[in-house]
């Protein structure tokens, strides 16, 4: 009998000792999932505007301008602002140069139109003329029908002669109008090609102060031949991107997201930003680009990702271009 109790009393521990084990082992697996499920992705990134005017020197049909004039990099500029100003001075020796060759050409155009006109009435004179041969050399063939037939045979000759002449000089006027005409055409098209070159020079001058379309900071960039910011007395090469401003009202995230986190983001995602200088004030964001390709974090780095754009969806003075902030992604 004792044995009995014994063996119903070591069932009772022993059942209470598996109920209590399984249920520390059900309760830590519990609080595990939930730390899986509510873990919070955090990423850095640099702080960036949505869209950039960017400065590059479009040429004007030179090689080369030199700057005589630009702001100091990082003032604030509004639209309409003049914020660089390159060298008119060889602008202006073309123009000064051209105007002296259109009035050449077009005194030579003057002269080919009085030219033309002489030869014109010389021809017309010349016509004028053996048309009066032609007509006498007719009416005497006409009267020479009573004549002799050696007679008559002279006066033929004597016609035919003049129609030859008189016909010779209607082809040379032809002739002369077609190379009149095409001399006045080449010479118009000279003097059409310098007025337009000048337009074109008296055009360019104003564009030789470069003006902002938005408000925001003036960058100056990296003059390539220096390895310098662009300054004045510079020469800047045709493509040279001499300065930016960044549109302040519309700013986004630069940032980089883990490969083993990819799955976790989608497009539209809000995204809770903080900048290091004020850590305890949110900005409020959404994820409007995921890259498409994995690539390394850092060139010597063994991390991989995808790069993401975060644009913050309220305008804030507090933000500048190229500020550090960290990126909080709401599930």
């Amino acid at each position: 009998m004792m044995g009995k109790q014994r063996f119903i009393l070591f069932l009772f521990f022993s059942t209470l000792f598996f109920y209590f084990s399984c249920s520390n082992k059900s309760g830590s697996g519990s609080d595990a999932g939930k730390s899986s499920k509510g873990a919070v992705i955090i990423e850095t990134g640099e702080l960036a505007a949505v869209y950039t005017k960017s400065f590059v020197l479009s040429g004007f049909g030179y090689w080369q301008m030199r700057v005589i004039g630009i702001l100091e990099h990082g003032t604030l500029v509004n639209a309409g602002d003049s914020i660089i100003q390159l060298d008119p001075t060889e602008i202006q020796k073309r123009i000064i140069n051209r105007e002296t060759d259109l009035e050449t050409e077009l005194a030579a155009l003057e002269k080919l139109y009085v030219d033309r006109d002489n030869r014109m009435n010389d021809f017309e004179a010349k016509i004028k003329n053996e048309t009066s041969s032609f007509e006498l050399k007719k009416i005497e063939l006409d009267a020479s029908s009573f004549e002799s037939e050696i007679f008559r045979r002279i006066k033929q000759l004597e016609f035919k002669q003049a129609q030859i002449t008189l016909a010779k000089e209607k082809r040379k006027l032809e002739l002369a109008k077609i190379i009149n005409r095409n001399d006045l055409k080449i010479q118009e098209i000279k003097v059409r090609q310098i007025k337009t070159d000048l337009e074109n020079a008296y055009n360019i001058l104003p564009e030789l102060t470069l003006r902002t379309p938005i408000s925001g900071v003036f960058q100056v960039d990296i003059n390539r031949m220096t390895g310098s910011l662009v300054k004045l007395g510079d020469n800047v090469y045709v493509g040279t991107n001499m300065a930016n401003v960044p549109d302040l009202t519309h700013m986004k995230v630069n940032t980089f997201i883990n490969e083993t986190d990819f799955l976790k983001i989608r497009l539209g995602q809000k995204v809770a930003i903080r900048l290091d200088a004020l850590p305890k004030i949110v900005f409020d964001g959404e994820i409007a680009y995921i890259g498409k390709l994995c690539r390394l974090k850092e060139p010597k780095s063994k991390q991989k990702g995808f790069d993401v754009e975060v644009n913050i969806l309220k305008t804030d003075e507090r933000l500048k271009p190229g500020m550090t902030v960290s990126c909080e992604f709401i599930k």
